[in-house]
């Protein structure tokens, strides 16, 4: 057993201070060692994908208040568990690591617009919608605080990278609204408009609901109401708008 941990260790340069790693990083640090030994032996790769991924999940434990421009390598190094070295064996640069967070953090929200999708004829309803931006609060608040942190005052990269997700949800969206009946003869502007408006809506909501924190209190309740009021007069607007010529 000692043999196959030291054999995990060179693989990866995982440092030896797991045991002392603060209590917010220590999961995502324990688990590059302790993996291989409760497992069939795993591939370099799969050991690689470990060390990638407990990169990402402790660099994000790291932004929970502060800017990705303040990080430095080492301690994003330190919160995986492996030594500075070890981080362009799955990085470029700490800004190729961004990249990878803005991709990591679309995940779920992409996931939970196909998950609408499916079932229906037409876009996803507002209800449906509403309760999407909850969940996604709820499950992935790290996310949507790094995404939200970093759309307007993360670096020009990082904001390059949320913006052209934003705009391919967008373009997902307006495809979803298009087949709906008040949209159905609108022109691809105007439904991209429209879009861009529930996409907007839905980042204030996500916004709101971080900032409210419990979802007890009434600051919650308060920002759900908002959230609520600003989907139902965007879909009375375009149920009731002509389309323009």
């Amino acid at each position: 057993m000692n043999a196959m941990l030291q054999d995990s260790s060179r693989a990866d340069d995982v440092t030896s201070d797991t045991a002392a790693a603060p209590e917010s990083t220590a999961p995502h640090r324990l688990q590059v060692m302790v993996e291989p030994l409760e497992s069939p032996r795993l591939s370099r790769s799969e050991r690689k994908q470990l060390t990638r991924q407990a990169l990402i999940d402790g660099t994000l434990d790291l932004l929970a208040d502060r800017n990705f421009s303040g990080l430095s390598l080492r301690e994003t190094a330190r919160a995986a568990g492996i030594v500075p070295t070890a981080f362009y064996r799955h990085f470029d640069s700490l800004e190729d690591l961004g990249i990878a967070l803005v991709e990591e953090s679309m995940r779920p929200v992409r996931a939970g617009l196909r998950d609408l999708r499916r079932g229906t004829d037409g876009g996803p309803r507002r209800d449906e919608a509403d309760a999407l931006i909850r969940r996604l609060v709820a499950e992935h608040p790290r996310r949507l605080r790094f995404l939200l942190r970093e759309q307007h005052g993360g670096t020009a990269e990082i904001r390059r990278a949320i913006d052209a997700e934003l705009r391919l949800l967008t373009g997902e969206l307006a495809i979803d609204l298009a087949r709906t009946a008040p949209l159905a003869r609108w022109s691809a502007v105007d439904i991209d408009t429209a879009a861009g408006l529930y996409l907007s809506a839905g980042i204030d909501g996500a916004a709101d609901l971080l900032a409210a924190g419990d979802t007890d209190s009434e600051a919650y309740r308060t920002a759900a109401d908002r959230l609520d009021l600003r989907l139902r007069i965007i879909t009375a607007g375009t149920a009731a708008l002509a389309p323009t010529d």
